[in-house]
């Protein structure tokens, strides 16, 4: 799993880097803004991909997914994994309709000037079973754990730690063949960033620093950890077909704490309102002259 290009030390990245990379994040924030809008029953999964596609397009960015090989033989075909229920990552859009109770994962990933996000979120569709929207709010908690940890842990394993103990409390498995990533100027820079601890995080654990920048992507299963990828070489499934949630932010360590790269815009502030009118009197008859 932890390949030799990992296993060197992390790039570290500026501020002025880290704020050219929060402007691909509020665009891959946007995009995933624009698929919970479109996302509802009825919806094909190629459509939406299609619209995230255009939207990275009309912003002068490069959807990063889009043709991404990555030791696969065959390249991946769209700008965003669509995964939907039992599939956990790399779900291929194609004319498969979104349904009712459905739990829809969406990852995607840009570059603009040079610079690259990447972030995912769950999205549940109308009314979700309980148990399953308890697996998204768990996976979405221990995100937030990662980005609170980070900026007052010494090593990844720590962090890495409270995530699982946090998902496997909850009743939850951690999935550990896929893990989270350094990212800068490529997509996939080191290190690896597992959301669990065992003998090989540990051997290849890493300090958390300043300049810092990892995508952070835990994966839950309501079942058992263990998947398989489909015969089309990307869609990774549950192996025991029970649903699984994934979620991610683009987080950089600085000087002030942990910045979430792919954080949504807060919205701008109403406009103030327009004072009442305050009428103004009219004015008083000019006094006539008596008659001679």
């Amino acid at each position: 799993m932890f390949r030799a290009f990992f296993q060197r030390p992390p790039e570290l990245k500026s501020m002025r880097e880290i704020g050219l990379m929060r402007e691909a994040g509020k665009l891959v924030s946007r995009a995933l803004g624009l698929c919970r809008e479109m996302i509802k029953p009825g919806v094909r999964t190629w459509d939406v991909d299609q619209a995230v596609e255009s939207f990275f397009r009309q912003h002068n960015a490069l959807p990063l997914f889009k043709g991404y090989q990555g030791g696969v033989r065959v390249p991946f075909p769209a700008s965003t994994c669509i995964s939907l229920n039992e599939q956990v990552v790399h779900g291929i859009p194609g004319a498969r309709v979104i349904r009712e109770g459905d739990l829809v994962k969406i990852d995607t990933a840009c570059k603009l000037n040079g610079w690259c996000a990447d972030a995912a979120t769950t999205i549940m569709v109308g009314e979700v079973r309980p148990e399953w929207r308890r697996l998204v709010q768990v996976a979405e908690q221990v995100l937030a754990i990662a980005a609170e940890e980070m900026g007052r842990r010494r090593w990844w394993s720590e962090v890495a730690a409270r995530m699982q103990q946090h998902a496997e409390a909850a009743g939850f498995s951690m999935v550990q063949a896929y893990v989270g990533h350094g990212i800068g100027r490529i997509m996939h820079e080191n290190p690896q960033v597992p959301n669990f601890v065992n003998r090989d995080v540990r051997k290849h654990d890493f300090r958390l620093e300043e300049g810092l920048v990892l995508a952070v992507e835990p994966m839950l299963n309501m079942g058992r950890a263990d998947t398989i990828t489909l015969k089309d070489h990307w869609t990774v499934v549950t192996k025991d077909g029970l649903p699984s949630a994934h979620v991610e932010h683009t987080l950089a360590i600085t000087r002030d704490g942990v910045f979430v790269v792919t954080a949504d815009e807060p919205p701008p502030p109403p406009a103030p309102e327009a004072a009442p009118a305050v009428p103004v009197p009219a004015p008083s008859p000019a006094p006539t002259a008596p008659n001679p």
